[in-house]
């Protein structure tokens, strides 16, 4: 038999090569990574199921138009070095949309070969590229322009400002970075927990950003210690603000006040960016409850649920009001989240927190639902089922069912137009705001939402500051 006897097997019948994880008695008590990545052979292994598509659906569904084939290609070819230069040219950031992207319902939704099976793992490729860079990389940094002389300031070191901050340092403008907190990476570090995203993923892009000349200034609370007039009067040329949507939202359930209960933003806050999760190295105050609810079902919902298991409860719940299928969360965070013993109680909603004398959370009451016609969201809306109380035993509680727009900033400019919530209204395809000079996008102007679409707002808004500042508003 020759070589050429030997049929190659067709791309769509390699299989997709699943990425090795911790298993999940071991992951639930820790907060190490829990997928722990491809190897070089497994990854271009992986880049060969790609088609190479003459119109690529899938750069039509990423935010920031990856050349996806393109990099792809590099990958199989191992050229590795070249596959992270192709992705820095339409992402600063790659090795947390690796991470935390919902590929699913972008570039890998509109894969071809997931027509017929699995699609290509597009966001485990863009990982690999990424963390191989990082690990066995020259350091080569990508071409800069030639200085323009002009100054941006970006309020906010979250994907969106991140994003404009690397598209217009390569362009040849001055970059300054501001940060109210006192680590850059916006939700990147207080949000996304560690076994998740690694905060020092997080940390080597902003280092990157710093190589490519990037200027990161923290504990900057702009609208406090300087407002935006003040900005420009210091000389900045243009001003981006991403500064999200970190303002915890409750529900208004009787008893909400009690020791105990507390939002997701403040608790994933504390674990994750003051560190709490490192006790006793970093001794962070956080609550740590052995019967834990967790309100909602979003990503932060999951967050919360498995950061709860991980400070060693014995007990973790996820109540919801709406059914599975309406749940908001990545698939995958939700099937993590079963895998580590978290417990959905659906259809079922808080009616009033129940405390001791000494104003200490004991308990919740709850009422199953039903679903009945759909709402403005466009889900089925839910409906109480009168007479099906019941009582839940918990200790803590934690809730996620949303976060507003925080007004420190926008108070502070009174000259800037805000929608009826108190986000920034902005033009969606230029991120242009109401006050000349400034541009805004990312969850401050859509409100919470995912790290690729901030990311894709804050590509917008880079095309058109260069633009203001090359030829004017």
């Amino acid at each position: 038999m020759t070589e050429t006897d030997v049929k190659k097997p067709k791309k769509e019948q390699i299989p997709r090569q699943p990425m090795p994880e911790q298993a999940p008695d071991v992951r639930k008590r820790n907060f190490k990574e829990v997928p722990i990545g491809y190897t070089p052979e497994t990854a271009r292994k992986e880049a060969e199921r790609c088609l190479q598509c003459k119109n690529p659906g899938c750069v039509e569904g990423c935010p920031v138009q990856v050349d996806i084939p393109g990099f792809i290609a590099l990958v199989k070819e191992g050229d590795f070095t070249k596959a992270i230069r192709n992705l820095w040219t339409k992402n600063s950031l790659p090795a947390v949309c690796g991470r935390v992207c919902p590929q699913e319902i972008q570039c890998e939704g509109r894969c071809i070969v997931g027509k017929k099976g699995d699609p290509v793992a597009i966001g485990n490729l863009e990982r690999f590229a990424a963390d191989y860079e990082r690990e066995h990389g020259t350091g080569v940094l990508p071409p800069k322009q030639k200085a323009t002389g002009k100054k941006v300031a970006v309020v906010g070191s979250g994907p969106s400002g991140l994003t404009v901050a690397g598209d217009l340092i390569v362009k040849g403008h001055e970059v300054t970075v501001l940060e109210a907190f006192h680590k850059p990476g916006g939700v990147l570090v207080y949000g996304i927990p560690e076994f998740r995203l690694p905060k020092a993923i997080v940390a080597s892009e902003v280092a990157f950003l710093g190589r490519l000349g990037v200027n990161v200034e923290c504990n900057a609370v702009v609208g406090r210690t300087v407002s935006l007039d003040e900005l420009f009067e210091q000389g900045y040329d243009a001003i981006y603000l991403g500064v999200g949507a970190g303002l915890p939202k409750f529900m208004n359930v009787p008893g909400e006040n009690l020791i105990g209960i507390l939002s997701a933003n403040e608790y994933l806050t504390r674990a994750n960016l003051m560190k709490a999760y490192l006790f006793p190295e970093v001794d962070t105050p956080i609550p740590r409850g052995k019967d834990v609810v967790v309100l909602g079902a979003g990503n932060v919902a999951m967050d919360s649920a498995r950061t709860a298991m991980r400070l060693g409860a014995d007990r973790v719940r996820i109540v919801y009001r709406r059914s599975r299928e309406e749940m908001p969360a990545r698939a995958a965070e939700i099937h993590h989240a079963e895998e580590e013993g978290i417990e959905f109680f659906l259809l079922t909603n808080p009616t009033r927190f129940i405390g001791n004398d000494k104003g200490r959370l004991t308990g919740m009451e709850c009422l199953k639902m039903e679903l009945g016609e759909p709402d403005s969201s466009g889900r089925r809306r839910p409906v109480p089922i009168k007479g099906s109380e019941f009582l839940m035993d918990c200790d803590l509680v934690v809730v996620a069912v949303g976060s507003g727009a925080n007004p420190l900033l926008t108070q502070s400019t009174p000259d800037m137009q805000l929608n009826k919530w108190g986000y920034i209204v902005a033009d969606p395809e230029t991120g242009k705001t109401s006050k000349k000079g400034v541009w805004a996008g990312g969850d401050i102007v859509t409100g919470a939402a995912t790290v690729i679409l901030a990311m894709g707002a804050g590509r917008k808004a880079a095309d058109s500051i260069h633009k203001y500042l090359t030829w004017g508003w």
